[in-house]
């Protein structure tokens, strides 16, 4: 199943993370897919922000250091897999404990490594469609789309 929506702004695309990540729970994952400057990091900050992280963390992309942690309702752990060649660059760093733990993974990039991306994930798919425009395409296990539709409605979406 999928939920289509458009953001118009950053801010939107702000707001929207903040909607997704209130419904968020220990041990989801969430798969970012998108081209560079789509606004995925924009998406996770608002995540963040759903997750109770205090604004007092600047919630910045890990390119250099893979992963981030951020402590809130539940662990923010924000992985950015842009510079892996692939899912075997993982296996060293034990990412089962992050996906499969008591937090909730963010993934840029995911599609690099979709071949150990959970069937249960959370996929969202961020389109650039113009300078300010996105479309945000997300796809989930129906019960956890009904879900978030159902926030992203009450939110105006």
């Amino acid at each position: 199943m999928k939920k289509q929506i458009l953001s118009r702004k950053a801010e939107e695309t702000l707001y929207i993370g903040k909607i997704i990540g209130s419904c968020l729970t220990a041990g989801d994952v969430v798969a970012l897919i998108g081209e560079l400057g789509a606004g995925k990091t924009s998406l996770t900050q608002g995540i963040a922000r759903g997750l109770e992280i205090s604004e007092s963390y600047a919630i910045t992309s890990p390119t250099f250091t893979l992963i981030n942690e951020y402590p809130g309702r539940h662990v923010l752990y924000h992985f950015d897999v842009y510079r892996l060649q692939g899912s075997n660059d993982l296996e060293d760093m034990g990412y089962e404990e992050y996906f499969y733990g008591k937090g909730v993974s963010v993934i840029e990039w995911a599609e690099k490594i979709a071949d150990i991306i959970p069937e249960t994930a959370i996929t969202i798919e961020i389109t650039f469609l113009d300078e300010n425009t996105r479309r945000i395409e997300i796809s989930a296990p129906e019960k956890r789309l009904e879900e978030i539709s159902s926030a992203l409605s009450k939110g105006g979406f």
